[in-house]
Parts: structure tokens; C-alpha cells; sequence
């Protein structure tokens, strides 16, 4: 049998009577119902009503949580009751239906089904709806009312005593305590009913206006009693609104100090109280003086001189603070008391603002890279590597001279300072240049070969210079060379060749007391024998370039000391009968300082002419261990790649290959000359400041 449903709709209060109640019944009641039939009804209420329903008989299909058939009850959309069995009309009378209520407004609905195992014949159920009115004012705590409470079918109406007004909420008793007092230069004020206790519910309003030249004062007289928590809070409160901002909340027993100046020609006098309370409330006398001007201009700054009040003409000289300062780049100005009891003219002292700080060092780094740049603020760099290190590690602050200034009064920034002589791969033995031991990539990190036009070496001092003997480069000042860096196998030396760091010379400057053009077997005298070259563009500087380090004053090598020294020179071939002309790969070996006498003792030149020997040099050698043909210009080092230096222990620059007696297989008395680095520092260090000064300045 197809399921049978019932719909009701709800029709306007206003209809017949008939219309707001009425039966509800099971499908077929009181037959029976039938397998698999179902209800569903509902009733909403008006405002002002509930819908009721009262069940007169209920015969259901019984079964476990009434799983099989049941009439399931909601009122405002929730489940209130499931029923199913037999149950008599006392008890539903006395158990059901107090519940089936709907909510004022709300609605209640049936819904009843059936499934296919009814064993016997079941009547179902029946009962009765109406419409009732809801009492707000009995069942309703929460009507709203603050005094009175009148009820009406379908509806309530809130009303107040005498002397009050229901306000616009419709619900809430109120006094008439609106006033406005615009124009009136001197009255009084008070809480309504003073000096009796001021109403409930109260709000408040009085509104004082005078001329803008003028202040309102507020005098509290008499007593002063608003209500007040016990932990200092207001419960009733009285505020005073000016254009200058709000003054108060004031409450509790003791008044406002008085004169209560406002600082302002219109004022609101706002009182409010709640619904309880027995307290006496407030009064005032309202007056007015001529408008002063406020103890201060703008912020961040101090005024001169210096009153108690400021007056209409007054004129004063604003001055910011240290740190601050105008947006005309000033510190002060002169600004005068107006009328209306303002300043004119008004301009605002802003933090110093040291800005970005501005790096011309490629390598040096803020911490912070995009910093607070405000008065006191503070900021601090780094290098971009560790292969560099900060020639002092400080912060720096803004200062109120709108300048960065370190906490040791420095203002010039930091340089980044290249770490020298410190190579990361430490050798553990050493062998001779010619046949000798050849280098690891990483042993000596300062070492630079040149090809053309000389073949030579050359020794990274910083990240731009580098030092040679003036012979390598003699004759070329003006052309660009090329030095490679990063390197080991000469023959790897190329332009394009991945790992090799290739350097262009920007300017060669050779001694000035060097005596040029004097080539082969025709030069006597190599004193002097320097030059720096300057590199066209920073070098980056990593574990295969690195510089080494200059000596100190009277830092050289000592005699009998044992230094390095390395290159790409003549050596002597495997079977030791003879010198090649070079050598592929980088070799270094150890030499010792030989005594002033043994230096002296130069050796002869075909000519018949003997080589001088001058303080701007030194010799080295050690049997027969020296440097070659093809070594000149490279580095003589302390300590040696040997001594088990640890990486702490920078290397020195303490010689230049210059010359030497012939190298010749089996000549255990050979010895190398070096040009003496110790004895030129001051004109490398005051060369190469004048260039980078005048190649920063060429740049600005």
C-alpha cells in the first residue's frame, strides 16, 4: 500500500478560530494504519504564541527503542519525545503532554512511520492542537521591562512610574535629563532628582558651548556619590567629551579636582547609571576663562621659555630634541599662542634618519640587510667570506648628527681585511725546485704565473695587488698582462679554463729607483728590483687564491732562518744531467738565509763584471736547493711549507726572486738573490692607499 502523508499549513492569526486548532491523526486512525505509511505535521506560532498539543490516544507497533513504527515529536527543530506501545490517556496526560509545547514563535511537528511487520492490527494515534498565547510578563524573565510588565493576547507592553519615560527601546524607564546649555557662560549641573538618589537607568546629556576663545571650567560642589565596584571599576560613571579628548570616567565618593579645566569651548557632560542603586549623584557649577595654550608645541621637543600657562601673543621657541629634527632640516622655529588656545605655526620634530648606509666595499656586509636606520638604531657588518675579516668588529648607532657613528666614536665603516698566508691544505714535506717537490693546488695559494711577455711569477699581497721583481715586468707598464691564479699545471694556465682565476693588470708601477732597460748579461745592478701591479677588478679571493701576508718592520728572514720559495723555473731533469727550461708544474722548496759575507761574494758575468750586492737585498740557497731561470718575481716565504706550521701561522712575504749564480747541475754552491719586502713597506703601503684613494675619487 503507497505511504499516505498529510500536510497543514499555518494561516494568519486573524482567521477563524476553528483554523487555530484542530485533530491530528495516524493514516487510517481509527482503523488502523497500514505497512509503510507516514505524517508529517507541523505548526508554527505567531509572536506572542506557542503552539500546544495534547494526545488523547496512542497505539503503536511496541518494539526496542521503537525501531519498527513510532511517532517522533519536535518542538523548534529538537527531538523531545519518541513514542510507541499502547499508553492510556492518564498517562499520556501526566507524562507527555506538559513537554509538547513549542517556543513562543516557534513550532511543533509530528512525524509518524510505519514498516511492513505489523503482526496485528494497530490503531495508531490522535491528538488535539491549539494556539495559546504566551505570557511574557509571567514566563519570561527576560522580557526586558525595567519597571512594569502588561501582557496582551499575543503580545506585552512594558510602562513606567510617574516621573519616568519610556525611553526608545521601548522597555527601559528612564528619566529626561537632556539639556542643551549652548551660550550660557556659567550654570549648574546635576544628576537627576539631586540631591535625592538619581533614577535608574539614567542617560545623561548636557551640552555646554561658548565662544572659541574661551575654556570651560567645571566646579564640583557638594557632595559626590556614584556608584563604584569594590575593585575601583565604575558601575554608574560620569564622562566629560571635549574636542581634546575625553576626561574621566569619574565615580566612587570622591569628586574631581576642581577647577576641572576642559581646555575646550564645547563640552558634553555625560552621566550614566544602570538599574540599581541608592547613590546621591553630582553636582556642578560651570564657568569660563580665557583659553591658554598647552605646555607643549609637538612632541620630541622643548620650549622657550618656559611657563606655567601660555597665553593669547605668547611666543615661544621650539626646539626638538636631540635625535629629532625638522622636515625644513632645522632644530627650531617660533610659534605663537592663538586665541583658540592654539599653537600656529605647528611643525612636527621627526627621528634623525641616518638612512642606508653607504658600502663602496664590495665584501662588506650588513648583518641585517635591510636595517632600522632611526635615531639610536643601530646596525653591524660582516665580510661576505671567511677568506676576509672586519678590521673591527663594532656596532655603530645613529647619532643625532644624522650620522652612523661606532660605539668607540668611529664614523669611517670597517674595512673588510683579506685573511693572508693561512693556505687550507698544510704540506708535510718539501723538495727542491730543480727535481724538487712539486705543489699541491692548495699549499701556496699566493703563487701567480705570467706567460707574456715574460714568463714569471708573482705573489698576491690583497684582493687588487700583487708584488714582482720589476725585471718580469720591465718594459710593459703601459700594457695589460695577464696573471693566472688558482693554478698548479702551467700548462692549464688558460683564459677559459674552469678553475683558473685569470687577473688583467689595471697599472704596473715599478720602484722608482729601479734602473730600466738594462736587459741579460748586461744589468750588474737589481737593486730595487719591485713592483706592485694592480688588478683591473677585484680578485676572488678562495682556497686556491689567497694572499699572503707582508712582513713586519725588521720581520724578514733571519740568517740561518730556512724560508720557502716556489715557481715554475728551470729544474733539473730525472736523470739529473741537465737544466730544462721550465717546468710544467709549480714546485717549491726550502732555502736558508745565507751570511752578509757569502752574499757579498757575488758571482762574474762573461763580461768579467761582478753583480752587486745592495741592503735592499738578501740571499738564500741550501745545497744546492735555489731558485731558476723562469722563477723571477715569485715568492720567498716564512716559515717554509715544512716546518709544521699549523694553519694559524701566516706566511710571510719576506723575499722576491730577483738573480742568482748560473744554475748548473751539481753546483752545490748556488744562491739565490732576493729583493728584501721588509725594506720597501712603507712605499708599497703609501702606493697602494694613493691609488685605491684616487680610483674611489675617479669613481664619485
Amino acid at each position: 500500500m503507497p505511504a499516505v502523508s498529510l500536510c497543514l499549513f499555518l494561516l494568519p492569526l486573524h482567521a477563524t478560530a476553528s483554523i487555530l486548532s484542530g485533530w491530528v491523526e495516524s493514516p487510517g486512525y481509527p482503523r488502523g494504519y497500514p505497512p509503510d505509511s507516514s505524517l508529517n505535521w507541523s505548526r508554527c506560532a505567531p509572536p506572542g504564541h506557542v503552539v500546544a498539543l495534547t494526545l488523547t490516544h496512542l497505539d503503536v507497533e511496541d518494539s526496542d527503542g521503537c525501531e519498527h513504527d513510532a511517532l517522533e515529536i519536535f518542538a523548534d527543530g529538537n527531538q523531545i519525545d519518541v513514542l510507541c506501545g499502547e499508553k492510556s490517556f492518564k498517562d499520556l496526560d501526566s507524562m507527555v503532554n506538559p513537554m509538547l509545547l513549542s517556543s513562543a514563535k516557534g513550532c511543533l511537528s509530528l512525524s509518524f512511520h510505519s514498516d511492513y511487520s505489523n503482526t496485528k492490527r494497530h490503531t495508531g494515534f490522535r491528538g488535539f492542537y491549539t494556539l495559546q498565547d504566551f505570557d511574557e510578563c509571567e514566563e519570561d524573565p527576560d522580557n526586558g521591562c525595567t519597571q512594569f510588565c502588561h501582557n496582551y493576547i499575543g503580545g506585552y507592553q512594558c510602562s513606567c512610574r510617574p516621573g519616568y519615560y519610556l525611553d526608545t527601546d521601548e522597555h527601559t524607564c528612564t528619566v529626561s535629563c537632556t539639556e542643551d546649555l549652548s551660550g550660557s557662560l556659567r550654570g549648574v549641573v546635576s544628576s537627576p532628582s539631586w540631591p535625592h538618589p538619581y533614577a535608574e537607568h539614567a542617560r545623561c546629556s548636557y551640552t555646554l558651548s561658548v565662544e572659541d576663545h574661551l575654556q570651560l571650567l567645571l566646579h564640583f560642589t557638594g557632595d559626590f556619590d556614584v556608584e563604584q565596584r569594590a575593585d575601583g571599576r565604575c558601575v554608574d560613571a560620569l564622562t566629560v567629551e571635549t574636542s581634546a579628548g575625553t576626561l574621566g570616567p569619574f565615580c566612587g565618593s570622591v569628586a574631581p579636582p576642581s577647577p576641572l579645566h576642559t581646555k575646550a569651548h564645547h563640552a558634553r557632560v555625560v552621566f550614566s547609571a544602570d538599574g540599581q542603586g541608592s547613590n546621591k549623584g553630582f553636582t556642578l557649577r560651570y564657568s569660563v576663562t580665557p583659553k591658554t595654550c598647552p605646555g607643549i608645541v609637538t612632541s620630541k621637543s622643548t620650549m622657550t621659555p618656559q611657563q606655567t600657562e601660555y597665553h593669547h601673543g605668547d611666543t615661544v621657541t621650539v626646539t626638538c630634541d636631540p635625535g629629532s629634527v625638522l622636515d625644513t632640516g632645522d632644530d627650531a622655529y617660533k610659534s605663537s599662542c592663538q586665541r583658540t588656545g592654539e599653537w600656529s605655526p605647528v611643525q612636527h620634530c621627526e627621528p634623525v634618519n641616518c638612512g642606508q648606509p653607504d658600502i663602496s666595499d664590495e665584501v662588506l656586509k650588513l648583518v641585517d640587510k635591510n636595517p632600522n636606520t632611526l635615531f639610536l638604531d643601530e646596525i653591524q657588518f660582516e665580510c661576505e667570506s671567511k677568506y676576509y675579516k672586519l678590521e673591527w668588529d663594532e656596532k655603530y648607532i645613529c647619532e643625532a648628527s644624522g650620522k652612523w657613528t661606532s660605539v668607540n666614536g668611529q664614523q669611517s665603516f670597517p674595512k673588510c681585511i683579506e685573511v693572508c698566508g693561512i693556505p687550507e691544505e698544510a704540506p708535510s714535506s718539501s723538495g727542491r725546485i730543480m727535481g724538487g717537490r712539486a705543489a699541491k693546488l692548495e699549499e701556496i695559494p699566493w703563487q701567480l704565473l705570467t706567460k707574456y711577455p715574460r714568463r714569471g711569477g708573482a705573489s698576491l699581497i690583497n684582493d687588487r695587488w700583487a708584488l714582482t721583481a720589476a725585471h718580469v715586468v720591465d718594459g710593459y707598464e703601459e700594457s695589460p698582462i695577464t696573471f693566472f691564479g688558482g693554478l698548479i699545471d702551467a700548462l692549464k694556465g688558460k683564459e677559459d679554463e674552469k678553475d683558473t682565476v685569470v687577473m688583467k693588470t689595471k697599472k704596473i708601477i715599478i720602484h722608482p729607483n729601479y734602473v730600466k732597460g738594462i736587459l741579460g748579461n748586461e744589468r750588474t745592478n737589481y737593486d730595487n728590483d719591485i713592483a706592485l701591479i694592480r688588478m683591473s677588478s677585484r680578485v676572488k679571493l678562495g682556497p686556491t687564491v689567497l694572499p699572503v701576508c707582508l712582513p713586519d718592520v725588521d720581520g724578514g728572514l733571519k740568517e740561518q732562518q730556512v724560508g720557502g720559495v716556489s715557481g715554475w723555473g728551470a729544474k733539473e731533469t730525472k736523470d739529473k744531467t741537465k737544466i730544462n727550461e721550465k717546468s710544467q708544474f709549480l714546485r717549491y722548496t726550502e732555502v736558508t738565509r745565507l751570511e752578509q759575507k757569502k752574499c757579498e761574494d757575488t758571482p762574474s758575468l762573461p763580461n768579467n763584471k761582478r753583480m752587486v750586492f745592495t741592503e735592499n737585498m738578501l740571499c738564500a740557497g741550501s745545497d744546492g736547493k735555489d731558485s731558476c731561470r723562469g722563477d723571477s718575481g715569485g715568492p720567498l716565504f716564512y716559515p717554509r711549507l715544512s716546518s709544521g706550521n699549523q694553519k694559524n701561522r701566516a706566511h710571510r712575504l719576506v723575499g722576491i726572486v730577483s738573480w742568482g749564480s748560473p744554475c748548473e747541475v751539481g753546483n752545490d754552491s748556488t744562491k739565490g738573490y732576493y729583493t728584501k719586502v721588509e725594506k720597501y713597506l712603507d712605499w708599497i703601503m703609501e702606493t697602494m692607499k694613493r691609488e685605491d684613494q684616487g680610483e674611489e675619487q675617479g669613481g664619485k
